[in-house]
This record gives structure tokens, sequence and C-alpha cells, in this order.
């Protein structure tokens, strides 16, 4: 009986998931996965062993071999044939910013949950919201700012302005998961966004503009009006991820409990 295929633990997704060389329209796409764009990470850019790969991705060094060869491949690949190279799929977890990471003092996750971490009780709903000057900000990749509020009984009990610090759009996703945030509300928002998102566990409530309180106090209410195809003209979007557990792409529908 074969050996189930275990999951490749990743730090986080890339900021830029697409390349294409200029002035060419071919139509020929070269998918580099996840998991195989995290060995080229550590081992090109960061300078690990293959050794310290496996021991920060868990998983053997031989897998590792195989997954950078075949990553270094793709690449040469799209650059000698003039391809586009998009990152995306794989079998892969997200790094939960634990004190595993090899290099824990420059993981942004462990940063994040360090700066971020935000306790709650279990029968509290936290919900974020990207936010400015009283309104849901537009663009979830730019806001500077998420309002937080804690619903119990479905009404809010507490809330508070949180600031982004300048972290970019990769990073936002980390910063709700750091907060504990089980729902977001926003406008725009590109698919690698909602793929870090769902992979985080936080539903997605996009599309919404306004009054941001009015907002939640209508979806603690059942009757928020959304846009489950929502997405952001200045990231991709379309972007569909394989992940390991039950976490997929974008599960929308209902958005309340």
């Amino acid at each position: 009986m074969p050996r189930p295929k275990k999951c490749r633990r990743v730090c986080d997704f890339p900021e830029n998931r697409a390349f294409a060389p200029l002035g060419t329209h071919r139509n020929q796409i070269i998918s580099l996965s996840i998991d195989e764009y995290e060995t080229i990470r550590l081992i090109d850019k960061k300078g690990f062993s293959q050794e310290q790969c496996g021991e920060q991705m868990d998983i053997s060094r031989t897998t590792v071999q195989l997954l950078y060869a075949s990553a270094r491949k793709k690449i040469a690949d799209a650059l000698v044939d003039g391809a586009m190279l998009q990152i995306e799929g794989g079998d892969y977890r997200l790094c939960n910013g634990e004190a595993h990471c090899l290099n824990c003092q420059t993981c942004l996750k462990h940063q994040l949950n360090q700066q971020y971490q935000k306790s709650k009780g279990d029968t509290i709903m936290r919900i974020a919201v990207t936010f400015e000057d009283g309104q849901i900000f537009q663009h979830f990749g730019r806001t500077e700012q998420f309002k937080v509020y804690d619903a119990e009984d479905g009404k809010v009990i507490s809330s508070e302005v949180v600031s982004t610090n300048g972290q970019g759009h990769g990073a936002l996703a980390g910063v709700l998961r750091a907060l504990n945030a089980d729902i977001l509300i926003c406008g725009g928002i590109g698919g690698g966004a909602q793929a870090a998102l769902a992979a985080n566990g936080i539903k997605l409530c996009g599309g919404v503009s306004g009054d941001a309180d009015q907002a939640v106090e209508s979806f603690l209410a059942g009757s928020l009006h959304y846009d489950p195809e929502v997405h952001c003209d200045h990231h991709g979007h379309g972007d569909h991820e394989h992940h390991c557990g039950s976490h997929g792409c974008g599960s929308h529908g209902s958005c309340h409990e």
C-alpha cells in the first residue's frame, strides 16, 4: 500500500503569482506549484541547504530534490520558450507562524502573531472590516486599517480600529489570522488574497460598500448583500488553489452562521 502524500509546509503565498515576457502574445502557460516555488525561495533566495529546506517544509530531502529539480526545469522552460509562468496549486499547507521556523525571527507570520495576536472567547464571533473614515475601504490590498468587531448572541459587544502598519497585501491575511478574525467584510479583493483567507479559515463577504457599522449590523441580522464573484482589478483574480485539509478557494453562500 503506497504511503499517503505528505503536505508540504510553505511560509505564505507568493506576492507575485504570474510572470509573462514583454512583447509576446504566446498562449503557452507553465504552472509552477506553490510547494515547488517554496523550494526556489528557500534554496536560491534564502540560501538554505536542501536539508534545511526539508526541515522547514516538513518533508524529506529526497522530496525537496524532486520539487527543486522540477521547479528549475519549469522556470528554464518559461525563460527559454517565452512562456507565461503561473504559480498555483500543489500539495501544501500554510505555515501558522509557530516557532518551528528555522529563521522564526524573520518569519513574517511569526512577527504578525507577536504584533497582532488578539485572543477571544469561544462564544465570540470576530468580524473585520476594511476601514476608512467610517466607510468600508474598497481595495483590500491597500487598506491601512481594519475595524474589528466582537459579537455575541447576534450583537456587537466591542469594537476597535487596528492599523495595518503599511503591511503589503500579501501579509494582510496573516494580520487577520493573528487577530483571530472569523469574517472579513470588504470591497474589492484579488484572487490570491481570497485564497489566503480561505486557507486561514476566514470567511469572505466581498463587494460591500457603505457604512462599516451598518454592514456589520446587517451581517449579524443575516441581511448583508455581498458579491460572491468579487475581484479587485489591482490584483490577479480567478485563482483557484488546492489546499490540504478542508479549506478551499472561495467558499461562498450565506454570509452568516
